[in-house]
């Protein structure tokens, strides 16, 4: 694959074949990103894992680098209050599922009481398609309904290992503070090294490299510090 000049540059202000700690780390994807917009920081960890497992779940990072989302929720009477007396966006029922029908999808995030997962699981397609489907896995099906607002607008983010076993997930922006991108790493790294099955043997997790946008991979070494 051909490389731009900035791309190139960028490779010489640190050796590929090393490794590095997360608070180097954070300190090289910042010298090496070269685009003119504010590129997100990106982890890619990838998992010793068997074909019929995977690791999902939340975590709210210590930095938060992302805008206020919209919150959905589906629910009925004192729920439907609760979720507007917690800043919920937009709240409803059936007028919501016959909206989403339609084609309206202006929301980020859809939080749903669990005697409403009978209605809201015919929009499963619409849904399901876009990674907007509650789930009890991330804590999205709940009656704590207040719990899970405050959760999301600390900004709590799904991960989830793909068919490969690696995860995939943004951690920063490159106009953050290197401690602050680093701090990040670290917390995703402990998340999922706990979510470890009790089967597996050996490192758990194989590899972790960081990048910005545009910029390249930088192998992060076993010593978080």
């Amino acid at each position: 694959m051909k490389r731009g000049k900035k791309y190139l540059e960028a490779l010489k202000k640190y050796n590929p074949k090393e490794s590095y700690s997360p608070a180097k780390a954070a300190e090289l994807v910042k010298q090496m990103a070269f685009a003119k917009f504010d590129e997100t920081v990106e982890v890619s960890i990838n998992l010793a894992l068997k074909k019929s497992q995977t690791v999902r779940d939340t975590l709210v990072l210590p930095h938060q680098f992302k805008g206020e989302k919209k919150i959905l929720v589906f629910a009925k009477g004192d729920k439907a209050e609760e979720a507007r007396q917690a800043g919920a966006t937009y709240v409803g029922d059936e007028d919501l599922i016959e909206k989403i029908k339609g084609g309206w999808l202006d929301f980020d995030i859809a939080v749903a009481t669990p005697d409403m997962m009978k209605d809201v699981g015919k929009l499963g397609q619409i849904l399901g398609r876009r990674g907007l489907m509650p789930n009890p896995k991330t804590q999205t099906v709940t009656f704590d309904i207040k719990g899970a607002l405050n959760e999301l607008k600390k900004g709590r983010i799904e991960y989830r290992s793909d068919k490969t076993g690696v995860i995939h997930l943004a951690i920063g922006k490159v106009s953050m503070e290197p401690k602050a991108i680093a701090e990040n790493l670290v917390t995703v790294l402990q998340e999922i090294e706990r979510k470890k099955p009790a089967d597996a043997k050996g490192n758990f997790i194989k590899s972790v490299y960081i990048s910005s946008t545009m910029g390249p991979g930088i192998r992060i070494s076993g010593d978080q510090e």
